[in-house]
């Protein structure tokens, strides 16, 4: 038995989902921003009172939303968590956000089928890019 947790795991847990998921290791610092400075965030924990997936949203709160750090631990994957956290963290922008919410993510290939079942679609012919600095 699972249970979805509206809040964002501990750090430790945060950082072990994201290394153990695939996702790239992030700081301490990193992380510890990440679980502060979120719109929302949630987790669904184990009958072993284990973290085992997370994702959360990060935005404005008016009209721009970006789903992020969607991740399942591999032993855990394929059970139906990434869509219970994603049925709640879509849950959520319709409860609280203003209408005509823009709703973004990066689509790693693993979540593609996941993120197309919930209606996302290719931004094309916008294309997402990225900076490091």
């Amino acid at each position: 038995m699972y249970r979805l947790v509206d809040e964002p795991p501990s750090l430790d847990e945060y950082l072990d989902l994201r290394r153990s998921s695939g996702l790239s290791p992030k700081s301490p610092e990193q992380g510890a921003l990440a679980l502060t400075g979120s719109w929302y965030f949630c987790h669904v924990r184990s009958d072993a009172d284990r973290a085992v997936a997370m994702g959360r949203i990060i935005g404005d709160g008016g009209w721009y939303f970006h789903v992020a750090d969607v991740a399942t631990l591999p032993e855990f994957q394929r059970q139906g968590l990434g869509r219970m956290v994603m049925d709640r963290l879509l849950d959520e922008i319709r409860a609280k956000a203003p209408a005509d919410p823009y709703v973004t993510l990066v689509a790693d290939p693993p979540g593609r089928r996941l993120y197309e079942s919930l209606g996302f679609v290719d931004v094309a012919p916008s294309l997402g890019m990225r900076l490091s600095l």
